[in-house]
């Protein structure tokens, strides 16, 4: 994956508020310094999978684990975690910015989270050669201490050559130990048996879980706005 230039209008570390190997992998790639600091909910519990639009569902569930983090932060639960990021990022301050996400993919008109399965994943993916899944992903920003939050959604499409399903998930999981349950929809199109078999309509970190430049667009959303709200 091509890294650009990235620019980061806070003075401030980054706690990522997800566990998912993808995210970080995106954040290394573009030299991006964070710090993890993932705080799981219930998301089974939130959302109608059969009747929200799935932008709709993405930002509730993103949304909700902002939530989540940000009181745990507040009732000191997240210490270590903020004293790495400050130690890492060489600051003071006690000014952080907290990133969560959510993706699903679409396929058939049906959303696919995760799957529960080798067999599940294997199901899904036997539908792509013929429907071109598309992801929908979800990113919330925050400013701490203000609170002050932003969020965005990007999309992307995959095209995919006529292949094995499962022939390559059980190569995936079995000689590859691949963590392709971990992906929604169990796509996992950075890895080097699947970069072959597809054409990307928006870009791959994108499918992967973390869109740069929607996170760029989003710093610099969420730097307007803090500013804006301490010069009143």
């Amino acid at each position: 994956m091509a890294s650009k230039q990235f620019v980061n209008p806070f003075k401030a570390p980054l706690l990522l508020g997800s566990a998912s190997y993808s995210r970080r992998y995106i954040l290394d790639q573009h030299k991006i310094p964070f710090t993890k600091c993932a705080r799981p909910i219930d998301e089974k519990a939130l959302g109608d999978r059969l009747a929200d639009a799935p932008s709709d569902l993405v930002t509730q569930l993103a949304t909700a684990k902002m939530e989540h983090l940000l009181n745990e932060m507040a009732h000191g639960n997240c210490a270590n975690e903020m004293k790495q990021a400050k130690k890492k990022f060489d600051t003071p301050n006690d000014e952080f910015l907290v990133l969560t996400a959510d993706q699903v993919v679409v396929c058939r008109n049906q959303i696919l989270e995760k799957p529960e399965s080798v067999e599940q994943a294997i199901e899904f993916c036997s539908q792509y050669p013929q429907h071109a899944p598309s992801t929908v992903g979800a990113l919330v920003l925050a400013h701490w201490p203000s609170r002050t939050t932003v969020a965005g959604v990007d999309m992307a499409t995959i095209h995919f050559a006529p292949f094995d399903a499962k022939s390559l998930v059980q190569q995936l999981v079995g000689e590859q130990d691949a963590p392709i349950l971990s992906c929604a929809g169990g796509l996992m199109v950075e890895h080097e048996l699947v970069q072959p078999l597809v054409t990307l309509e928006g870009t791959q970190d994108s499918v992967m879980g973390l869109s740069v430049d929607l996170l760029e667009r989003l710093l610099h959303e969420l730097y307007e706005k803090v500013k804006s709200s301490y010069s009143h």
